[in-house]
């Protein structure tokens, strides 16, 4: 039995004309034209039996037969909608019943029946093709129709992470409500596995039994339970000289050359120390002392060398690396990289990385879940290598995970734009690589991505593309407009029209995760994050306002929040 009822109170009209994927449905009873309405889902029957089409309404249109203008009274009125249609609706489709499909095996015959949907069929429908459908115990509702606001929507929680997805909006739109709505429905699950990069403190007030929340190192911090630091070790060859090296320092080449070959000598000589044998490369994350790395550059900088007529002679560095060497300095002097330069013993220890890459990764079954890590105090030129340093570590540990052990992570990237921006040459933001990555390669390893930006045009093209999944809430800046239309289907019709008219909390959802372009209004959380705009007028209007100059004076000399 067909979800379908496709009774005659809600027979809307018949086809009148077919084209390859649209049709016109001449509408018979003018009341009816008024329960339509632009991107309103109807259902079409099909020419074979236990079939039927499904589409959007595209167009509405009333056309005024003039035949008779020698007598106004008699003015007759021809109502016709144009559908594009979407997919076939199955009865039952091999051994499986009431199966969508996002493909036409037949067009609708002249005179076929069309119908709107009631709410309980837009239920039940958006249920057969999103999660439900697919076994999931406990779907992802993400809000309701904005049609029809009885009908829940659901979205596949599956192909939302296996296939990337862009979250957007601009400021009050509502996408930080809507990224704690799938948070915490995230974290309802007994082994959800995800890490949202929180850059300004926002989501601090997520609380929950798999809600971890972490923090990046300040420069009081020490090493304590809910404090990540982030030692300089764990950087590749690369990212260290995008950190370090002047590239427009005449001597640049030297200084890369002989920081890798004292890097390399001082990673042997901890493993020496500990009695381990291992192989290793540069990009090894293995500890070592930047202090010897820093003596032995400073020994080459003042290096004599004997020469001629047994004179002594300048070295071939000889005062060539005295800027390197004072830019290292001033790194480890800099409290700000408390969190990369702390010289706290335990954080170069060899066993420090397996207890770093437990507090990112553990699942929810294994004392992790969803874990928030607070971004908000780390200097924001340095920004983008942190956050891409953790995505480094995930990604090459779940690529070196035996694939039956393999448990999927999903990273969600809140100011997107900030770290990944949209740059012409990659290879100029050591930062991009990794990203560029799990775009393009995550989903072989169960890495799923999320990029969120108020921003879209501001973000990596490349890996904007790689993203199949888009909600898209109010977008009022004509730049972040054309990015998303351009990256959604070309089959929607006119629901990118509505990026700059949406209401708050509204959101347009495209992709695989929702066969079906819908438009959606997120439901709330029921923990809000500290993302609220402020009300000026309404603070402005208050007889008293709080004394806090003091104490944002002292936070801003430690440079620090606690």
């Amino acid at each position: 039995m067909s979800i379908f009822a496709m009774n005659e109170p809600n027979r809307i009209g018949t086809v009148s004309s077919v084209d390859t994927a649209s049709v016109i449905i001449h509408v018979e009873d003018a009341e009816q034209l008024s329960r339509l309405q632009v991107n309103h889902l109807v259902v079409i029957r099909a020419s074979k039996v236990g079939e039927c089409l499904v589409g959007f309404v595209n167009k509405i249109v009333r056309k005024i037969d003039d035949g008779t203008v020698e007598q106004p009274e008699f003015l007759t009125s021809i109502d016709y909608v144009k559908v594009n249609l979407v997919g076939t609706m199955y009865d039952r489709y091999g051994t499986k019943q009431d199966v969508f499909k996002r493909s036409l095996d037949s067009v609708p015959a002249i005179s076929a029946d069309c119908f709107i949907l009631s709410d309980e069929e837009l239920t039940r429908f958006m249920s057969v093709i999103s999660s439900v459908s697919a076994g999931c115990t406990q779907p992802l509702n993400i809000g309701n129709y904005a049609i029809k606001e009885n009908a829940i929507a659901y979205i596949d929680g599956n192909k939302l992470f296996q296939r990337h997805a862009v979250i957007t909006g601009s400021t009050g739109s509502g996408k930080s409500y809507t990224v704690a709505t799938i948070v915490e429905q995230i974290a309802s699950l007994p082994s959800c596995n995800i890490i949202l990069f929180d850059i300004h403190g926002e989501y601090k007030p997520l609380r929950g039994d798999r809600i971890q929340h972490l923090k990046v190192a300040g420069p009081s911090d020490q090493n304590v339970a809910g404090v990540l630091f982030l030692p300089y070790w764990l950087l590749t060859y690369d990212e260290m000289l995008s950190l370090l090296i002047d590239r427009s320092d005449m001597n640049a080449p030297n200084q890369a050359m002989l920081f890798k070959q004292f890097v390399i000598e001082c990673k042997q000589s901890f493993l020496d120390s500990i009695r381990n044998p291992l192989a290793f490369t540069i990009d090894s994350p293995i500890p070592y002392s930047i202090d010897q790395v820093i003596a032995k550059l400073t020994e080459k900088n003042i290096e004599r060398v004997e020469g001629a007529q047994g004179k002594d002679k300048n070295g071939d560095y000889f005062a060539k690396l005295s800027r390197f060497i004072m830019r290292l300095q001033s790194k480890l002097e800099d409290r700000r990289l408390n969190f990369m330069f702390s010289s706290d013993a335990k954080l170069h220890e060899y066993a420090y990385m397996d207890e770093l890459c437990k507090a990112i990764l553990a699942s929810g079954s294994n004392g992790g879940g969803v874990k928030i890590i607070d971004f908000s105090e780390v200097p924001s030129d340095i920004l983008p290598l942190m956050v891409s340093l953790v995505a480094r570590i995930v990604f090459s540990l779940q690529q070196w995970t035996e694939k039956a052990l393999r448990h999927p992570i999903a990273l969600l990237c809140d100011e997107a734009h900030l770290y990944i921006p949209n740059s012409g040459n990659t290879s100029d933001i050591p930062s991009l690589i990794s990203f560029e990555r799990i775009a393009k390669e995550g989903r072989k390893y169960g890495v799923g991505l999320v990029v969120i930006s108020q921003r879209p045009s501001e973000v990596n093209r490349t890996i904007l593309s790689q993203c199949n999944n888009f909600i898209a809430m109010r977008l009022t800046n004509a730049d972040d407009q054309n990015v998303i239309k351009h990256l959604l289907p070309d089959n929607i019709g006119s629901f990118a029209d509505l990026l700059p008219i949406l209401d708050t909390g509204e959101a347009i959802i495209v992709g695989d995760a929702s066969l079906l372009p819908s438009r959606i209004r997120i439901k709330l959380p029921s923990i809000e994050p500290d993302s609220a705009t402020i009300d000026f007028w309404s603070d402005w209007s208050k007889e008293e306002s709080s004394d806090y100059i003091s104490s944002a004076v002292e936070a801003l000399r430690k440079q620090s929040r606690s």
